[in-house]
């Protein structure tokens, strides 16, 4: 299956059951329902993408030109929702979550073009639609072969998802993902999937930060839990397995070495879990090339993607031969 027919998630579904598991202890986490309705709306959105092979019942709205669209959901489940904000225009929203999702895209689609010549993720200037306010707080984000859509979080562990920047970077990533190799979004092609989304995220942060390599760090999703969650991030690149250890989240169990891969049938063959492994191998590089991550591994990790040796199924071992070559 490829990555465009496929819901790919920024939160993986083992820590959203986590959450939901540990939920009827009060001493822990009292409200279960956001996260138990989000494993139900993401397990839907994905039967429903299997079924049409990637086509939406409701139509995204046609490009305008325009290189980018934000549009509201308005706390339901019907895509893209109501257009507020269009490249261009000034925005009178007053809404957090429209401003933030405005900055990611337009960031997003600047460093895409001015660092690796690419024209939108698509790389012939589709306009990005984005959707923010999805669901009754909805507790992920997600490309869904379309278009970005983000929820609010739950209030009690998660923000909003257009919070950190480096998730509307991610979720803008796996559309150049499936418009260059299409990475299957299954076993190691499927980690590879999400560990160029958040290398694509990693480089938006620190571009926009000016931060190099020497004195960056590489979290991915620092500032989407709230406070007293115990949690640096939802990821940590440099270190997998030691983003967060809280009572609600667990410990975080992904995994940076080949030693440790996990051979599951979760998570679509442990996407999630073992992206950690070309996650640490891209911040190695990284600073080795020296420079900024951006400008340096960045490009060759991007010029890999779209090259002629990276394929749907490609592995860890066929993509590190790519970076080398």
């Amino acid at each position: 299956m490829q990555a465009g027919r496929m819901t790919c998630s920024f939160v993986p579904p083992y820590l959203l059951q986590r959450i939901a598991d540990v939920a009827d202890d009060p001493s822990i986490l009292a409200q279960p329902d956001p996260c138990l309705r989000t494993l139900e709306l993401d397990a839907r959105l994905r039967d429903q993408r299997a079924r049409t092979g990637g086509s939406r019942t409701t139509a995204v709205a046609p490009g305008t030109g325009a290189a980018w669209q934000v549009h509201d959901a308005e706390n339901g489940t019907e895509l893209p929702g109501t257009l507020v904000l269009t490249a261009g225009d000034d925005d009178t929203s007053g809404d957090a979550g429209v401003t933030e999702a405005a900055h990611g895209v337009d960031a997003s689609l600047r460093l895409a073009k001015e660092v690796y010549g690419r024209d939108s993720y698509d790389g012939a200037g589709a306009t990005v639609v984005a959707t923010v306010h999805y669901g009754q707080q909805y507790v992920n984000a997600f490309w869904d072969g379309t278009q970005l859509v983000f929820g609010d979080g739950d209030g009690r562990v998660f923000d909003r998802f257009t919070r950190p920047v480096d998730v509307l970077g991610h979720e803008f990533a796996h559309g150049i993902v499936e418009h260059t190799a299409g990475l299957v979004y299954q076993d190691q092609p499927g980690a590879l999937n999400e560990s160029m989304a958040d290398v694509f995220a990693i480089c938006l942060s620190h571009w926009l930060s000016g931060v190099g390599v020497d004195d960056a760090d590489w979290l991915i999703g620092a500032n989407l839990f709230l406070p007293g969650v115990q949690a640096r991030a939802l990821r940590d690149m440099e270190a997998p397995g030691t983003a967060y250890d809280d009572p609600a989240l667990g410990t975080d169990p992904q995994v940076g070495s080949m030693a440790d891969y996990i051979d599951t049938t979760d998570d679509n063959g442990g996407v999630h879990l073992n992206s950690g492994i070309p996650n640490r191998a891209f911040v190695l590089a990284a600073r080795a090339v020296g420079g900024t991550s951006w400008d340096g591994a960045g490009r060759i990790w991007m010029t890999a993607l779209a090259g002629p040796d990276v394929g749907p199924r490609t592995d860890f071992a066929g993509f590190a031969a790519a970076t080398v070559a």
